[in-house]
């Protein structure tokens, strides 16, 4: 347990070293390996429960996901901000790009 712990520790330990140059893709894999690690400490907690100091090195590590979270809803609202602009931009270029014939003619009758 102690060695997960120290892994998940090294692990946070790095995001937060470069979180605010993280793009999106390093984010998800920190989330991934993260979760394995979590995974394996959850198997070995069912069968031995943590002594105090490791509880406590788990809620020093688990101090830091505010600062994670955060920057994850950073990049969340830019990808949404990009995929509205993008949207709106379609929308206008559709309007001009009219679903007409070029070869047909137009007939204007005189009253």
């Amino acid at each position: 347990m102690d060695e997960l712990i120290a892994q998940l520790q090294l692990l946070t330990k790095d995001i937060l070293e470069r979180l605010n140059d993280a793009d999106y893709e390093e984010l998800e894999v920190f989330v991934e390996e993260r979760q394995q690690l979590i995974d394996d400490m959850t198997r070995q907690l069912s069968s031995n429960p943590a002594r105090e100091s490791q509880k406590v090195e788990i809620e020093r590590i688990l101090h830091h996901d505010p600062d994670i979270t955060a920057r994850m809803n950073v990049l969340r609202l830019e990808a949404q901000d990009w995929l509205q602009k993008r949207n709106q931009a379609k929308a206008q270029r559709n309007a001009y790009e009219a679903g007409y014939t070029p070869d047909s003619f137009l007939m204007d009758r005189k009253k």
